[in-house]
């Protein structure tokens, strides 16, 4: 069974985010801490209520 895939469009928050997901365990040990901290940053600027 074949799945269909959707594309949808993103905003330049979105896929950096993304992108930040999938760079941060090769950031592990060096820049951990700091990806950790700017993940969570974009997590909370894409989910602020106005």
């Amino acid at each position: 069974m074949k799945k269909k895939r959707e594309q949808i469009e993103l905003t330049e928050k979105e896929e950096e985010l993304i992108r930040a997901i999938r760079n941060y365990q090769m950031s592990f040990p060096n820049g951990h801490p700091q990806m950790l901290y700017y993940i969570q940053q974009l997590v909370d600027e894409l989910t602020d209520l106005p």
